[in-house]
This record gives structure tokens, C-alpha cells and sequence, in this order.
């Protein structure tokens, strides 16, 4: 791995978890022959997605004290992400999801987290040195569902802005997980004005919107006047840019998709590790358009193979598989090209 001296950190915050892919796709959680194991949970998808591409990422959360918590611990290390933020209750269970991967590579959720050690994380808990030297502070809303993890989260994130870290925001909205749909709503939006980054998907907007349509004027309901950038994912559709001064689309690529899990953090983790030290991505759309081509480019690569984290590309992977989709797009004899069927939730 190469060396990340000098670099800026970004942290981020919030669960991690095994993921249980099945070995068949479009067949139901009973019906299925086998799972494959997978560490995930898109915070810590996140900041592996920044370490294989070279960037420096730490991760924030609560495990389990068993077999699983620990491996998942020692996956970060392996992965080179700063774990010194990571805590384990030896009195509560790594959070567990079941996997329903539908023939179209998308997939559906069954958790098993009641509750889970990541929702037991308190606010005294927190490495508070760690969040202060974030250049970016990266999270989501599963950890806003219940307390005390709620109050923690709401803590580092107020820590991590005194501090000057840039706020990013990943709703990543997993209905199932939360009372009602209102009350999702309700959570989801009560830190809404506080990022700078926020990324949603196309399944997110219209959640958040009530809105059927996907267009300019439903993601603009969402600005506010701190954000600095609004990103909308639409799958095989690439995905929209929106800043106070220009707005636009960068089209994805096209691969053969297997198993969408982590497209999206995978996309947000490339995007965040070529901004953190350079932010003025942010207010040039030549760069940022550049950027977001990158960006899109990992998540095409991330849905090749099934699991979020063994399927996050390294940055020369992903530099080769530009590389190769120019020669393609040049060479007029090119073969027949292959769907880019993304995450409608990523």
C-alpha cells in the first residue's frame, strides 16, 4: 500500500456489520443454497473504499466482544483504516443482514441487530482526538434510530465541525430499520442543514421529497444554504451534481453487475478521497466533473463481485479500468457493450 503521509484524514462514523450474500442470486432468503460472508456496513465501506485507493481513513463505532466484531476490527487494520475509534460491548452482538440479491444484482435487507453493539455506542465513548484531526467527517442515519447511539452521533459530529472537518452525509436510508416512514423523515432531515456534502440516491430523493420525479426541481427542494454540494446516484444512469453555481450529469460505465452491495459508499469514498485535500473540486466543474468520473467508475467496478467490501477496487484498478473504457469507446469495432445495472438504494 502506498504510503499516505501527509495526507488528509477522513473519518468516518457509524456501523459495521457482516453481510450474508447468498451464492444464488434471484432466489429468496430460504431458498438459497449458501451465503458468502462479508464484512460491510457503509461507513466502514467508506473508509476501506478511501484506503484502497490510497487514501488515510479512521473509522468510528461500536462492536460486538465476539468472533465477529473482532474480525471486523481486524479487517479495518488490514485495510490500513485507523480502528483507535473503535469500541466492543461484551454484552451485545456484531449487527448482522441477510442479503436477498434479486437476478438483477439489486438486493433487499434482513437485519438481525436487537440491539446490535453499534447502537450502543455512547457519547463518552468517543475518541475525541481522532474526530478533532478529521479533515472530513463522513456518516449516515442508521445511527440516529435509537439512543444512546443517536446522542454520540450527534456529538462527533459537533466535535468534528468546531474542529474545521468538512461535514459529509450519506443518509443511506434503510427503511426496515426504522419505526415508521415519518419517523425516518423526521431523523434523516434533523441534521440535514448541518452538511456540506450530501449524496442520496435516486430511491433517497423521492423518499425524502414524497416526489415521483427525478429532476432539477425535486433535488433543489433539498438545498439549503451550507451545503456546498448535493449528489444524486441513478444507477445505470450515472448521477447529478449540484452546486450555488452550476449543475449538471456525468454518465457511469458499463460493466457486468453481480451484487450492487456498496456501489454507493464506494462511489462516495473515491469522490471524498480526491477532494479531501483539494477542495476546490467543489467550486470547479472541469475538476469536478473529472472527479465524479472517477468516482463513477469505482462503483461500476464495485458491483462486479459480490460483497461490498471484498469487491472495493484499488486506485490503479480503477485508473486500468479508465484506461481500458477509453480505448473501448475509441476503438469503432468495439464488442457489444454489457448493462450497468446499479443500486437504485446505494
Amino acid at each position: 500500500m502506498a504510503s499516505t503521509k501527509g495526507k488528509g484524514l477522513i473519518v468516518t462514523f457509524g456501523e459495521m456489520l457482516i453481510d450474508f450474500v447468498p451464492t444464488e442470486s434471484g432466489v429468496s432468503l430460504a431458498e438459497s443454497p449458501g451465503f458468502l460472508k462479508a464484512p460491510g456496513g457503509a461507513p466502514a465501506n467508506v473508509a476501506i473504499a478511501v484506503t484502497r485507493l490510497g487514501g488515510r481513513s479512521a473509522f468510528v463505532g461500536k462492536l460486538g466482544g465476539d468472533e465477529f466484531g473482532h474480525m471486523l476490527a481486524g479487517i479495518l487494520r488490514e485495510n490500513g483504516v485507523d480502528d483507535s475509534g473503535v469500541t466492543f460491548d461484551e454484552g451485545a452482538r456484531t449487527a448482522l443482514a441477510f442479503v436477498t440479491l434479486r437476478s438483477d444484482g439489486d438486493r433487499e435487507f434482513m437485519f438481525y441487530r436487537n440491539p446490535s453493539a453499534d447502537m450502543l455506542l455512547r457519547p463518552d465513548e468517543l475518541n475525541l482526538e481522532l474526530i478533532r484531526s478529521a479533515k472530513v467527517f463522513h456518516y449516515g442515519s442508521i445511527s440516529l434510530i435509537t439512543e444512546p447511539c443517536r446522542s454520540a452521533h450527534l456529538k462527533a459530529m459537533e466535535v468534528a465541525k468546531e474542529a474545521g472537518a468538512l461535514l459529509s452525509y450519506d443518509p443511506n436510508l434503510r427503511e426496515p430499520l426504522w419505526p415508521s416512514p415519518e419517523e425516518a423523515r423526521t431523523q434523516i432531515m434533523s441534521i440535514w442543514d448541518k452538511a456540506e456534502i450530501i449524496k442520496v440516491s435516486d430511491v433517497e430523493l423521492e423518499f425524502l421529497t414524497e416526489n415521483k420525479k427525478i429532476d432539477h426541481e425535486s433535488a433543489m427542494s433539498l438545498w439549503h444554504p451550507n451545503l456546498k454540494l448535493l449528489l444524486v446516484t441513478l444507477g445505470e444512469d450515472g448521477c447529478r451534481y449540484y452546486t450555488k453555481k452550476f449543475h449538471g450529469a456525468v454518465e457511469t460505465f458499463n460493466v457486468n453487475a453481480v451484487d450492487t452491495t456498496g456501489a454507493g459508499d464506494s462511489f462516495i469514498g473515491a469522490f471524498l478521497s480526491k477532494i479531501v485535500d483539494d477542495q476546490s473540486v467543489l467550486e470547479e466543474e472541469k475538476k469536478l466533473r473529472k472527479v465524479l468520473r472517477f468516482a463513477n467508475a469505482v462503483g461500476a467496478i464495485t458491483t462486479t463481485k459480490k460483497g461490498a467490501i471484498p469487491a472495493l477496487p484499488t486506485d490503479s484498478e480503477a485508473l486500468s479500468f479508465l484506461k481500458d473504457n477509453l480505448k473501448r469507446s475509441n476503438n469503432p469495432f468495439k464488442s457489444k457493450k454489457l448493462r450497468f445495472l446499479s443500486c437504485s438504494n446505494c
